[in-house]
């Protein structure tokens, strides 16, 4: 008897194939709120887009000249790039897509095969950096060949074993050796996520020792090390609603084994001199991700520079108190602290998870305050910089925010060329805002996921699930994009 295959959604409503996602919502002029004194995130007066810089004139990123912009980009990487942008841009075809790649479909090799081959050809060869990392190399070089540096990350996930934690670890090492042998104006950072190598379930055990710690500071931890604050008076606690167990025996062991991964990574990227970068996950494992970063900090850093930089989320409520907390306490006991600022990427599970608890979402009610709270976060450690004191990577896909902290560096006299100050964009989106920072001689990074296309799927699946809104807004790269390949049309006909 055949099996049934119960079409999804989709096939109900194929009129909904046509039907592009709409454009994000417009976003608000993000003033800076200049407040440092306090962490709450205030709502600014709404201003016309125009009055995004404080002079009108005064134009820090020019996408006008769209030569200029592309200048290096082959023709037929630019109508590949506005094809696939224009796919991903489709509602229906990621809602198929997502179905697809988590049906039991996937469970025969043939229908497998032929799926994952579409994939390789158009959503990873866009998105993702190659299989391994000799083409990792051959990408780099592409990306240096037009001004941009990569920020190279091994994409597994989720490891379940010590094994695969230490497979991911020899990974993470031979990325570090690659990111030294290339120019050193080539590669920004090498990007870790804990998760590779320490089993989430452990993390999740210790981020509710954590939690429970704070609220209840008689509680001994005799396997935590001497780390930054981790939790603000605003952050959420409903994920530990019980005090748990101590760990077991087996688990410190296990927790000692990822001790020692990490240190083995930091050692070699200090030894390398190359920085490290710690990605965020989701707020249940959250404080321990934290833990291991801040420990990492303080043991290895370079003088008044960070080698090792932590995430934050500007859709948490907590993230700029935690921010600020975190940085204060690290200049305090002389230690250099980095932070990558990006906006979040697991608003559904976060929603989700607060939602069936019974508690408010730990993420911003509106994404208006989200954008005001990362603005406020970027001009918070901007002016630490200024003041001598860190480093940040605004990671943005947001023009607005972009323009902001562009020109609030000029203001500040912040030199483009310091390596405290880049900003960072994926692989495969926000084009023109990379090459628009870019040609105004700030340092630019794209995030470059790779590994095999089985292995690095949950990283494009959370893409397509997670940031529907950002891949919406590619529609400024595609016309910028349009523009330049008619520009070059009527070049090549005159």
């Amino acid at each position: 008897m055949a099996n049934k295959v119960v079409c999804p959604k989709v096939f109900r409503d194929l009129r909904r194939f046509a039907r592009c996602l709409n454009t994000a919502p417009v976003v608000p002029p993000m003033n800076f709120t200049g407040n440092y004194g306090s962490t709450n995130v205030t709502t600014p007066t709404l201003q016309p887009t125009d009055q995004i810089l404080a002079d009108p004139e005064k134009k820090v990123i020019n996408f006008d000249d769209v030569k200029e912009l592309f200048t290096g980009v082959s023709t037929s990487k630019l109508i590949r790039s506005s094809l696939t942008l224009q796919m991903a841009s489709i509602e229906s075809m990621v809602d198929l897509g997502v179905w697809v790649m988590n049906s039991k479909l996937m469970h025969m090799p043939i229908f497998k095969q032929v799926i994952l081959g579409f994939v390789k050809s158009t959503f990873y060869e866009h998105f993702c950096a190659g299989k391994d990392l000799i083409e990792v190399r051959k990408t780099v070089s592409k990306l240096s060949n037009v001004g941009l540096k990569g920020m190279l990350d091994y994409g597994v996930e989720h490891a379940t074993e010590n094994e695969s934690c230490d497979q991911s670890m020899k990974v993470f090492l031979q990325t570090a050796e690659l990111a030294k042998s290339l120019p050193s104006s080539s590669v920004s950072f090498v990007v870790v996520k804990i998760t590779a190598i320490c089993t989430p379930k452990l993390l999740k055990r210790m981020s509710d020792l954590l939690r429970w710690e704070q609220k209840d500071p008689s509680l001994n931890l005799p396997w935590k090390q001497k780390t930054l604050p981790l939790f603000a008076k605003s952050s959420p606690f409903y994920h530990t609603l019980k005090r748990p167990e101590p760990l077991t025996v087996d688990e410190e062991r296990d927790l000692q084994l990822a001790h020692d991964r990490l240190e083995k990574i930091c050692k070699k990227c200090l030894e390398l001199d190359v920085e490290l970068l710690i990605d965020a996950e989701d707020t249940a494992i959250q404080p321990a991700i934290d833990y291991f970063t801040y420990l990492a900090a303080i043991k290895y850093h370079k003088n008044d520079h960070p080698l090792i930089f932590g995430t934050i989320q500007a859709y948490l409520k907590d993230s700029k108190e935690r921010m600020i907390i975190a940085k204060k306490a690290a200049e305090k006991i002389g230690v250099p602290m980095g932070f990558k600022l990006v906006r979040g990427a697991y608003m559904s599970s976060e929603n989700e998870l607060a939602s069936n608890l019974g508690f408010k979402s730990p993420v911003h009610d509106t994404i208006q305050q989200t954008h005001n709270c990362y603005n406020s976060c970027a001009e918070f450690m901007l002016d630490e910089i200024a003041n001598g004191s860190g480093a940040v990577v605004l990671a943005t896909h947001n023009i607005e925010s972009g323009k902001l902290a562009a020109s609030k560096a000029i203001d500040l006299g912040i030199r483009k060329d310091s390596k405290k100050l880049q900003f960072a964009q994926l692989y495969g989106m926000a084009e023109g805002l990379s090459f628009g920072l870019r040609n105004a001689g700030f340092q630019v990074s794209k995030y470059l996921p790779f590994g095999p296309v089985e292995q690095v799927m949950p990283y494009l699946i959370r893409r397509a699930e997670e940031n529907r809104g950002l891949l919406s807004t590619s529609a400024f790269d595609r016309q910028l994009m349009r523009k330049e390949l008619i520009r070059r049309f009527d070049v090549s006909t005159s």
